[in-house]
């Protein structure tokens, strides 16, 4: 069930890129205080616009089978999907399906499609549409298409169903919901032009609230989207009726256009600026937890971490309170999976710092005050003020231990292609580096991080446990057809990672979000990383 398509994690490790450390409110170079075109206008809900405020490039790709990086937080605007996951029940939901029925061995999935559903261009969609988009991502194969392992076909036996027929059980309720590759779009929109050049032109081709307005790539105002008229829910009611991007890097910029009413919604900024912000009578701040956590993958192929006594004795020496007080917007993570995911397990083991038994353990490997020296490599993603913070903490708790912690920020593409040398001898022995799931399982984590992979992946701590490998490839069946035993099974798998400890458990983050307080109804869901859904938002409240 393992794909290597899948590809880097981009669009966090640029995002804090533009972390600044220092707070500069005052002096923000926010220019004219009136408002520019793709302002705010929440307090109109007549024509309303809602404007995000991202910090880098919205719009990396446009092809909604194969896109795998920003574009999300746009694309689900534009697109939508068969279901959509509601963080606050852990149900999924209906959408572009009203319905759903599974066999009683989940390998035959039967939708029923909503009716009165429009393209962009106004052409009805059908069951054909669905099975025409999930086949070429499928068929494509890039991206997420990973996702749709399980599927050995897809049948459109009406306009109203379709049936998906499997290779082995999967949740395919919850598959359908995803962020990424799971969209359903018209694939015949472009006419006789390649739809993937068409795309790249910066074209859409959904069912959702918004289609494209305008886009200017490399322009701070780089994407406008407009409410669509055929809308299947409708217009009624207060609604935004625009979406506008705005790219702003540095984050004390960006709160002083959400002070100036020029932002509506900010998707992260340093605590520091975020704290700022929570006197003002004008603005709404909000905290969520994520499903995004915080790794530091051990070299368990060679070197020193190859036994497993120093990977332990590491786990023990790391402060973990400290790390997430400093680096702020974290909470310590308890195993694998974060905290309101199905499958979370807050009585798992974990780690407590304990520096007389990291000691212990190292000595008895021939290490520790008094033994061999020993000297660690630790590469993290250059610009990552999370990741540089806790790289820093690291380094000075492992001195005492008589370990050298050498530590170098790479850019995420030379990390990752270290990380992934075919000399064992040349990569790193601790990485940093976060994970987030793709859907909403925590499947993600275990398949793309702890599953043998020869080349390696995105398993890189080289792990290779066969009764790992064995359990993973079980659980996914069972999320289908017995969720209890897969709660079970995923806290056995994480017990035995804890004592194996191929992984360092850092932390989990937390979204700190600033909006202006006459957005009404939004709510973050963690499934969908920093997506805002506009068309549920009430401007004006």
């Amino acid at each position: 069930m393992f794909t290597a398509d899948h590809p880097h994690r981009l669009r966090w490790s640029l995002a804090v890129t533009a972390f600044v450390t220092v707070v500069a409110l005052a002096a923000s170079a926010c220019g004219s205080t009136s408002k520019p075109a793709g302002a705010s206008s929440g307090g109109n809900p007549v024509n309303a616009t809602f404007t995000y405020g991202a910090f880098t490039p919205v719009m990396v790709g446009w092809d909604p089978s194969t896109d795998y990086s920003n574009e999300i937080i746009a694309m689900n605007n534009m697109y939508e999907t068969l279901t959509r996951y509601d963080s606050q029940t852990g149900q999924v939901k209906p959408l572009l399906a009203t319905s759903w029925k599974k066999s009683a061995d989940a390998k035959t999935w039967t939708f029923t499609i909503r009716q009165g559903v429009k393209f962009h261009d106004g052409k009805p969609m059908t069951a054909a549409d669905v099975k025409a988009s999930i086949d070429r991502t499928i068929t494509v194969n890039q991206g997420a298409a990973y996702i749709w392992g399980a599927v050995k076909s897809i049948a459109a036996p009406n306009a109203t169903t379709v049936v998906f027929h499997l290779k082995y059980p999967a949740p395919i309720d919850l598959i359908s919901s995803a962020g990424y590759a799971a969209f359903v779009y018209d694939t015949k929109a472009s006419g006789s032009t390649p739809i993937a050049k068409w795309f790249a032109q910066g074209h859409d081709a959904g069912t959702g609230p918004y289609t494209v307005a305008q886009y200017s790539k490399g322009q701070e105002i780089e994407l406008r989207l407009k409410s669509f008229p055929g809308y299947w829910g409708g217009w009624s009611g207060p609604h935004y009726r625009n979406v506008v991007f705005r790219v702003v890097s540095t984050p004390s910029t960006t709160a002083q256009l959400v002070r100036d009413g020029q932002i509506t919604w900010a998707e992260q900024m340093t605590p520091q600026l975020w704290n700022s912000l929570k006197s003002d009578p004008n603005i709404v701040t909000t905290t969520a937890s994520s499903y995004q956590n915080l790794f530091g993958m051990l070299n368990t192929s060679h070197g020193p971490l190859a036994n497993v006594k120093v990977r332990q004795a590491l786990a023990y020496a790391t402060d973990y309170k400290g790390l997430v007080a400093a680096m702020g917007a974290f909470t310590p993570s308890i195993g694998i999976i974060p905290k309101g995911l199905w499958g979370y397990n807050p009585n798992l083991p974990a780690y407590q710092t304990n520096m007389a038994k990291a000691k212990q353990l190292l000595q008895s490997a021939g290490y520790g005050p008094g033994g061999k020296p020993m000297t660690l490599n630790l590469t993290y993603t250059q610009g990552d003020q999370y990741e540089q913070t806790a790289a820093a903490l690291l380094k000075s708790e492992y001195a005492p231990l008589n370990i050298k912690l050498n530590v170098a920020s790479l850019a995420w593409p030379t990390q990752w292609s270290k990380a992934k040398s075919t000399n064992p001898a040349s990569r790193q022995d601790i990485l940093l580096f976060y994970w987030w799931p793709d859907y909403p399982d925590p499947y993600s984590w275990f398949i793309n991080l702890f599953h043998s992979a020869n080349p390696p992946y995105f398993n890189l701590a080289y792990y290779d446990n066969p009764t790992v490998d064995k359990q993973i490839d079980q659980v996914e069946p069972l999320s289908a057809t017995n969720r209890p035993q897969a709660i079970t099974l995923y806290g056995q798998i994480q017990t035995t990672l804890l004592k194996d400890s191929p992984s360092l458990f850092l932390g989990t983050q937390t979204y700190e979000r600033a909006m202006q307080k006459s957005v009404g109804g939004y709510v973050d869901n963690p499934a969908y990383p920093s997506v805002v859904f506009v068309y549920s938002l009430k401007p004006g409240q």
